[in-house]
């Protein structure tokens, strides 16, 4: 068995589109009794485990992605790194310490890392707890800090869609700017002007039309676009600005 750092640990925040709503991925945190085998409580954490003494931060985290879900090759960023002495003091928390052989009077720091997953493209795979999208509207008050790294999380991601285009890893491979649009309210939770919005598609050159066209759609299909990464790298000393 792989033997672990206990006071060093890695938490993802997985951002998911569905193509309505920004979403988080959550793990259920179950405890029962080892005796009577009773309920003692359950609750929900984000995706994170520790860092084994001879793998690096990021192995770490591509590690506890797949072992939760069965991904491997995603979006995947360091954020921040939390440390306040006083983490860990919530009492379920301290429980779940001592229950799983933990000083829980130790200082654990954590390095949060945060993903970008369009959710159609995944199935999520049973690794052993059950993991589920829950809107970031509906997430209620989770174990740890998870609701600090959380919202920094969003905050970071926040800042970073206005001057890198990540915000294509939550979209299908071909997508309308309809589409894009919404990834971009559903993050920034703000309705956008289309008109200035169109503006500013207009001047990616990596946004690339395709001559297809949406299909099954009730309404009047329109025009598909994919994003070009090679484009995007050879013209990446253009300031991509999209503030709004």
């Amino acid at each position: 068995m792989e033997q672990i750092s206990p006071y060093i640990s890695v938490d993802c925040v997985l951002f998911g589109y569905n193509g309505f709503e920004l979403e988080v991925l959550i793990v259920d945190r179950t405890l029962t009794n080892d005796k009577t085998h009773e309920l003692i409580f359950n609750d929900q954490t984000l995706t994170g485990n520790h860092v084994y003494v001879d793998e690096t931060i990021d192995d770490a985290a591509n590690r506890v992605l797949f072992e939760l879900t069965g991904l491997k090759d995603v979006f995947l960023e360091q954020f921040k790194t939390f440390a306040h002495p006083n983490r860990l003091l919530k009492p379920n928390d301290q429980i779940w310490l001592q229950h799983t052989g933990r000083d829980p009077k130790a200082r654990i720091v954590t390095i949060g890392f945060y993903s970008l997953l369009a959710t159609d493209k995944i199935k999520l795979e049973w690794k052993g707890r059950n993991v589920r999208w829950i809107p970031i509207k509906e997430i209620g008050e989770l174990a740890f800090d998870h609701n600090l790294i959380l919202s920094e999380a969003l905050r970071t991601l926040r800042q970073r869609i206005k001057y890198e285009p990540i915000t294509f890893e939550l979209l299908p491979e071909k997508f309308t700017l309809t589409q894009l649009q919404n990834v971009y309210e559903a993050i920034w939770d703000v309705e956008l002007d289309k008109r200035n919005f169109r503006k500013k598609v207009a001047r990616m050159k990596y946004l690339i039309p395709l001559d297809e066209k949406q299909t099954g759609v009730a309404h009047k299909p329109a025009r598909l676009y994919v994003f070009s990464r090679d484009v995007y790298t050879k013209t990446k000393k253009e300031l991509f600005d999209f503030t709004i």
